[in-house]
């Protein structure tokens, strides 16, 4: 029983199939940045309104049986097959159980089934006691006619406000209790007070729940008049159910304000992260010193960067001169753990003055994704070589660059001069990188088969596994990931990189 359950773990983590099913529908369930998951939630916040509406209009009025079948029926089993998708791409089962069977081999226990199918369902059984979980349990029970009104409730997982919202609430929670406390504290007392008082002679003071309802009302501030003291004991304690009533309401309003203005920051970063976190490449930049200025004024990457500065004084200021930027110190691994590395291309441009702060950013970056692009800046050699084993992809030292270019100046002014106004993009010819990728055009063709000359380009190289191969052969191959290096017109250009790559 134990090696079927191990083998059935095992042959699930393999098989390819069903980790492509599952990873479609956690995309759809789960991932933010999907555009699939926009729609799915779309059609479910229009299933979830209509249902409410049909049952509020059917309390004074007669359905279409259709209308009805389809609310009593079809929404609930697809709310049903909701909260099983769900439930399912929440955990990885078979994951739990290969990693507890790993941990008793290693340790030379013995494997017990039930021990890895508890500690397998562990997991789910959070998801299933989680409220959103117990909301979308309730949605699906479509015999209780009254418990389908609570549908409206699972508005709260698709609206990102309300759930803001409700994590405000949550983060002043020891405060808002304590206020609760103290105004049941006031209700209950007052109840008892009034109830002791009229009880057996104010006629609309028959019941203790009475006394209580009059003192809610009466803390509240809403008097609505059916129940009134009648002596003046009564009378002095509503006077002080009144303004203690205001004085909690007042402090429980003042948290909440507070709160908010404390979340406010955090929430504008949110959304510019997910922005950011929507386009398929963008770049990250650490530190905002000269460097950071004189490239954004130079190319802003259309926009698809975010600017990463630990100094909350200097991100007020970027944020005024109309920059993307957040408050967060880069060098921290949950920091950059928020963009989606998966799927995005990412460059990370590690600016700032500390070496060593590029140091960890560097291997931060590269534990998250190998993927991820980095050039760091680095003061010295000894720091360069340092960022390198890192595992940065370029390493800048702008003291070199800038001596090599002041010698390139007074030694050799006129190459000097060609060379900087094709980098900065003053001159009509435009020096560009072209990536081969597995699935382009580009991949396999020959330098030959390019028609450099009839595409008014020139081909300088090509870098291939460290190597730059300069002025290739025209029966060379172009291999996937091929870095092709080319000057020619920016019309050029763009027109072979629209021809061959779709861009």
């Amino acid at each position: 029983m134990d090696n079927l359950l191990v083998r059935f773990a095992f042959w699930l983590h393999s098989s390819t199939r069903y980790n492509k099913i599952k990873k479609f529908f956690h995309t759809i369930m789960e991932d933010k940045n999907s555009k699939l998951k926009k729609y799915v939630d779309y059609f479910l916040i229009f299933l979830i309104i209509f249902s409410v509406v049909e049952l509020t209009y059917s309390i004074k009025h007669q359905t279409n049986p259709i209308i009805h079948y389809i609310d009593f029926y079809i929404v609930s089993i697809i709310f049903a097959l909701e909260y099983i998708l769900r439930f399912w791409v929440y955990s990885d089962i078979h994951k739990d159980i290969i990693d507890n069977y790993e941990k008793t081999k290693f340790l030379k226990a013995k494997f017990s089934t039930i021990d890895a199918l508890l500690y397998a369902f562990h997991k789910k059984i959070e998801y299933i006691k989680s409220p959103v979980a117990i909301i979308d349990f309730i949605a699906i029970i479509p015999m209780y006619r009254e418990l389908r009104i609570l549908r409206i409730f699972k508005l709260f997982r698709y609206t990102k406000s309300i759930n803001q919202f409700v994590n405000v609430l949550i983060a002043k929670r020891f405060e808002l209790a304590t206020l609760f406390m103290l105004l049941m504290f006031l209700i209950v007392t007052s109840a008892i007070a009034i109830y002791a008082f009229e009880g057996n002679i104010n006629k609309n003071i028959n019941s203790l729940f009475d006394a209580l309802y009059w003192a809610l009302v009466t803390s509240s501030t809403v008097g609505y008049g059916d129940i009134s003291p009648i002596t003046t004991q009564g009378r002095v304690l509503a006077m002080v159910l009144i303004v203690g009533g205001v004085l909690v309401v007042t402090f429980a309003t003042s948290v909440i304000v507070s709160a908010f203005y404390e979340k406010l920051t955090e929430i504008k970063e949110d959304r510019i992260v997910d922005n950011i976190n929507k386009h398929r490449s963008f770049v990250i930049i650490c530190g905002y010193g000269q460097m950071a200025k004189m490239l954004l004024r130079q190319d802003d990457f259309n926009g698809k960067y975010i600017i990463l500065e630990k100094d909350p004084e200097v991100t007020k200021q970027i944020a005024k001169e109309g920059f993307n930027v957040i408050t967060e110190d880069a060098s921290r691994r949950d920091v950059l753990a928020r963009f989606d590395s998966t799927y995005a291309e990412i460059s990370v441009l590690c600016l700032g003055k500390n070496d060593v702060e590029n140091i960890y950013i560097t291997l931060n970056a590269k534990s998250l994704s190998k993927n991820i692009k980095v050039i760091a800046r680095a003061s010295d050699t000894s720091m360069e070589k340092k960022l390198q084993l890192a595992g940065a992809n370029h390493v800048i030292m702008p003291n070199k660059i800038a001596n090599v270019m002041l010698l390139a100046a007074i030694n050799q002014p006129v190459m000097y001069g060609v060379m900087h106004s094709i980098l900065t993009g003053q001159n009509a010819a435009y020096l560009d990188e072209i990536i081969v990728h597995e699935y382009d055009s580009l991949n396999n063709k020959t330098i030959e088969e390019l028609n450099m000359k009839e595409n008014k380009l020139l081909l300088i190289g090509i870098k291939r596994d460290g190597d730059f191969i300069f002025n290739p052969q025209p029966n060379i191959r172009l291999h996937s990931n091929d870095i092709v290096l080319m000057m020619g017109l920016k019309i050029s250009i763009e027109y072979f990189k629209n021809r061959y790559q779709g861009i």
